[in-house]
């Protein structure tokens, strides 16, 4: 015959590690496909031929006589057309075998040529429930096998196989040995009947009476229960119970009680009375609802695990379909992982793809029929198997569970109660009835259960109705927790998130009303709903409804949604929609001044990318008017924090970073906290602390994680990525950005920054044709991002990565130089500066000079002491390059010291610097020395030759007239940094004040 053949061993009663390797072991040396499985399980062999199987058991026998605890060696085997199955039946005799016996079934009997020394051991029946079957012996030991047939039994003969629930048989095994009575409940199709069987199979040697089955599903009058009991153990019985109990009396066996739900309180009264006069007769029932009796264990059937939904979706459409992976896995979680379902499902193969069978589950009740033989009329149908339950319900029943249905993704009993007038009786029944699911004091209906409830309330005319109470509880709920979005956003997660499905569901209908008045409130109560768990793309769709449903109206309602809109969209389509430019102008005609400030840093946030002054300006106005307003004045305060961190204006920065990250972290308005604490680890990485600045880095991120948005969660992980690279950990680095590319390639989600950090972490690993790569999108001068700041950012580290293979980057440095000029980008313009000036050193030794110069300046104008490292290695290189070795020496000696003390990797490409023993200069004396040895080439001490870039910048606006502060915002410093800048220039030129300092210009 063809198929398969497989070939399973254990050791009887030994199940120890070194016994398993060791039978593993001797199965290895055998001919035949060893099975690698992922349940751990004894060896299993694979054969195309029945006699090569069998020959292999033979081999396996004498070899495991020679090792201790050969004698014990079962082995079974069993032909099928495929190894699933095949393997499944095998194990299946294998546990009906004695030890030092090898079985074979009929069909691998039959399969051999040669059946000399088999020994037939009649029909038995293996505790899979199938019909009875032939079974050989191969080793003559005669010994009786432990099959059902071994203990007095009527369990019903199953027809197909049984899939997973092995952790479920295992819990309900123990839970018999401590119970008389278990009770199985769940839905209609969930297994209870297959589950009890097959459980009562493997734990009949425990009753030597007998295991009896009881199928109560026809039964509708209490009185029949005894008669037919005592027609299934074949016991006599006349009217009452009281001769079938005296004949139970003194028996150990397990009464199987199935599909008790319609005569439930009949069968509660024959049980009591069974357990009072019957000590040790335990009982096992299926039903849809408790018994409700002293001493029940109640066991919940729950649904399929995913995989075990697959495999037998799988198995009962005999064959694999590989190419429709997704779409079955789509099928087994839209049906619940409920068997029955998926087995209507499976049958639908014949005629249907998998992909037109998911397709098909949205009319999922007139999909799920088949007309099978042999099967009640309640399991031929999907909707039959619920109307069995629904029927068995009374009225005020049958109405709560119907209007249940208005509910998705699960809720509360208040909710319930509000909705569906709810009485809490009446509730705990249809979770008895496993109608409703109860998990953690929530509570759901199953989505199949919750589909054919929905048809039930459209047919008694009530959804209407229900959906608006729906709605209008949802709208309370919201409109009751928006305060909290200003002062305690955790709290206002904590109270809306967990109905998310609900809000949306409230939402749909509101916005489809004719009268959408509740829908927009619901709309912007919810707006901040669409900042957690990355979905702004569906949020603004909302938002963006509710708006133009009344596109002329100039209420507050119309400016709330416009706000929301616009928070949501800063993050997925920042330049999609003038939300923010629209709320604006409509928060000043209603005279809102709060609404005003909030627009106003959403404005700002649209400048940001190409006029960083009118973006300040904005937000400046913003901090005005929000007054007391922490949530307004925040929002203002963390757009200047960014802007202040690029201006490198640090001594200014870190006064707002305090005030705003403990504002907005102790409000849980984490987004926003994030973005600080980002520009805050940035500060701190610049100005020379590294470490802390790692510190923050994953503050930012531990802040952002709980939001689940990739857009927030990205930023955070990107900078703490870079930061890790800086201190030199940049396999940790790879590692927390891996999630993102993950997403970035399966799912096509656009991370921000992932580009820039992985041109970094490519750059660092010395790939840097990649680094360059990774860039290319954003700095390419005809992409979207050309004329803003955003190139400026990455140039100067491309022309880093293009130097190292030798590719000419002066186009791109003078780019990077003229958009660090454009939007007054310090720490970039020196970057770029820098590299310039080592491009020159060979050729052009004292431009180098003034470019490197330049580029020290900035950075020890705006304390960035870690890229002044940066500048003393290029100067040693000049100084080495010049013929002054020692000063060279000198230089990198005091680099190489504070790139330790700062903890601040080396790059790659770092240039191979002579350094020394002697003990190093500080980074402030490396500095110094640096300026005063600059030779024939450097700036006079004195005289206008004397004075540095930033110096005769200051002294232009000074002479002209401008204040300190009026300089310090021209040039973006501080009024401080203006006054040590004129007290250098008094100094130098020997004046003493502004009106010598113009004299002497004008002369």
């Amino acid at each position: 015959m063809g198929g398969v053949t497989v070939l399973a061993a254990s050791y009887a009663g030994a199940a120890s590690a070194p016994a398993y390797a060791r039978l593993a072991g001797l199965a290895a040396e055998l001919p035949g496909e060893l099975l690698v499985r992922r349940d751990g399980g004894w060896p299993v062999l694979v054969y195309e031929d029945a006699a090569d199987a069998i020959a292999a058991a033979v081999e396996l026998r004498a070899a495991a006589a020679l090792v201790p605890a050969g004698e014990l060696l079962r082995i079974a085997l069993h032909t099928a057309l495929s190894v699933t199955p095949a393997v499944r039946h095998a194990e299946q005799l294998l546990a009906i075998a004695n030890p030092g016996q090898t079985l074979l079934t009929a069909t691998t009997a039959a399969g051999s040529a040669d059946d000399a020394g088999l020994v037939d051991l009649g029909v038995h029946r293996l505790r899979d429930l199938g019909s009875a079957e032939r079974i050989l012996e191969l080793t003559a030991t005669r010994e009786p096998l432990r099959s059902l047939d071994q203990v007095p039994n009527n369990l019903p003969v199953m027809f197909t196989s049984f899939v997973g629930r092995q952790t479920q048989v295992a819990a309900l095994r123990t839970q018999l040995s401590g119970s008389r009575l278990v009770t199985l409940t769940g839905p209609g199709g969930s297994g209870k009947t297959r589950l009890a069987a097959q459980t009562a199979a493997e734990l009949a040697e425990r009753w030597p009476d007998g295991v009896w089955w009881v199928d109560l599903s026809t039964v509708t009058d209490d009185g029949q229960i005894p008669e037919v009991v005592a027609a299934a153990i074949g016991l006599l019985v006349e009217s009452g119970d009281r001769l079938l109990l005296g004949q139970l009396r003194t028996k150990r066996a397990l009464i199987c009680l199935d599909n008790c739900e319609q005569i439930v309180d009949g069968v509660a009264e024959f049980v009591l009375a069974l357990h009072t006069n019957c000590p040790e007769i335990s009982v096992l029932a299926t039903s849809r609802e408790p018994l409700d009796l002293p001493g029940e264990a109640i066991w919940r059937v729950p649904a399929l695990a995913p995989d075990e939904a697959r495999a037998l979706f799988v198995e009962r459409a005999g064959t694999e379909f590989p190419e429709s992976e997704q779409a079955i896995r789509s099928i087994c979680l839209r049906l619940d992982g409920i068997p029955l379902a998926l087995e209507l499902a499976a049958g639908r193969v014949r005629t249907l793809t998998p992909e037109q069978i998911e397709a098909g589950l949205e009319d999922r009740f007139g999909l799920l029929t088949k007309n099978v033989r042999g099967v009640a009329a309640r399991q031929q149908t999907l909707a039959a198997s619920i109307d069995w339950s629904y029927d068995l319900l009374e009225e005020d029943e049958r109405r709560v569970f119907r209007k249940l249905a208005v509910f998705a993704g699960g809720f509360t009993l208040d909710a319930a109660a509000s909705v569906c007038d709810v009485v809490l009786d009446d509730f705990a029944r249809l979770v008895d009835k496993s109608l409703v699911v109860a998990e953690d004091g929530r509570y759901r209906l199953l989505e199949t259960i919750r589909e054919y409830a929905a048809a039930r309330l459209a047919e008694a005319g009530e959804a209407d109705e229900t959906r608006s109470r729906h709605l209008e509880y949802y709208l309370t709920v919201a409109e009751t927790a928006e305060p909290l979005l200003d002062v305690d956003r955790e709290a206002w997660r904590a109270r809306i998130e967990p109905d998310r499905e609900n809000h949306r569901a409230a939402l749909e209908y509101g916005l489809r009303a004719d009268a959408p008045e509740r829908g927009r409130r619901l709309a912007a109560a919810l707006r901040w709903l669409w900042n957690l768990q990355a979905t702004g793309n569906e949020g603004i769709g909302y938002l963006r409804q509710a708006i133009e449903l009344a596109p002329e109206d100039r209420s507050l309602l119309q400016a709330r949604l416009l706000y929301g809109y616009a928070t949501v969209a800063d993050t997925v389509d920042p330049f999609g929609y003038d939300a923010a430019g629209r709320g604006l102008a409509l928060a000043t005609e209603l005279g809102n001044d709060r609404l005003r400030s909030l627009f106003l840093a959403l404005v700002a946030v649209g400048e940001f990318f190409t006029d960083f002054q009118k973006a300040w300006d904005l937000t400046a106005e913003g901090v005005r008017l929000a007054g007391d307003n922490k949530a307004a004045r925040n929002a203002n305060i963390a757009l200047q924090c960014v802007l202040l961190s690029l201006w490198d204006r640090h001594d200014e920065l870190r006064p707002l970073l305090d005030l705003a990250a403990d504002g907005l972290i102790s409000s849980g308005e984490r987004g926003i906290a994030s973005t600080v604490l980002t520009v805050w680890s940035e500060s701190l990485m610049s100005t020379g602390e590294p470490l802390k600045a790692v510190e923050l880095g994953e503050r930012a991120l531990a802040a952002a994680e709980p939001l689940a948005d990739f857009h927030r969660v990205g930023t955070a992980r990107g900078q703490l990525a870079t930061l890790l690279v800086r201190t030199g950990r940049l396999e940790e680095a790879r590692e927390l950005m891996r999630p993102l590319l993950e997403l970035a390639e399966t799912a096509g989600a656009v991370v921000p920054n992932l580009g820039q950090v992985m041109g970094l972490i490519s750059y660092w690993s010395g790939e840097y044709d990649a680094a360059v790569e990774w860039t290319a999108r954003e700095v390419a001068v005809d992409g979207p991002l050309a004329e803003t700041f955003v190139p400026a950012m990455l140039l100067p580290s491309v022309a880093a990565a293009m130097r190292a293979v030798g590719r000419d980057a002066g186009e791109v440095l003078e780019r990077a130089v003229a958009l660090a000029r454009r939007y007054n980008l310090p720490r970039l313009l020196a970057d770029a500066l820098d590299q310039q000036g080592r491009m020159a050193i060979d050729a052009q030794p004292d431009k180098a000079a003034d470019l490197l110069h330049q580029a020290l300046t900035i950075r020890v104008d705006h304390g960035l002491r870690t890229y002044i490292i940066e500048s003393l290695e290029s100067l040693a290189l000049l100084a080495n390059h010049t013929n002054r070795p020692a000063d060279g020496v000198r230089l990198a000696t005091a680099a190489a010291a504070a790139r330790t003390e700062l903890g601040l990797a080396t790059p790659p490409d770092h240039p191979d610097l002579p350094t020394s023993d002697d003990p190093p200069l500080s980074l402030d004396e490396a500095v110094a020395y640096a300026r005063r040895t600059r030779g024939a080439r450097g700036r006079p001490s004195s005289g206008w030759a004397s004075l540095t870039p930033t110096e005769l910048q200051v002294v232009d606006l000074a002479v002209e007239g401008l204040s300190n502060p009026e300089i310090g915002e021209r040039l973006f410093m501080s009024r401080g940094t203006v006054k040590t800048h004129l007290a250098h220039v008094y100094a130098k030129l020997g004046v003493s004040n502004r009106t010598e300092l113009a004299s002497l210009k004008k002369a």
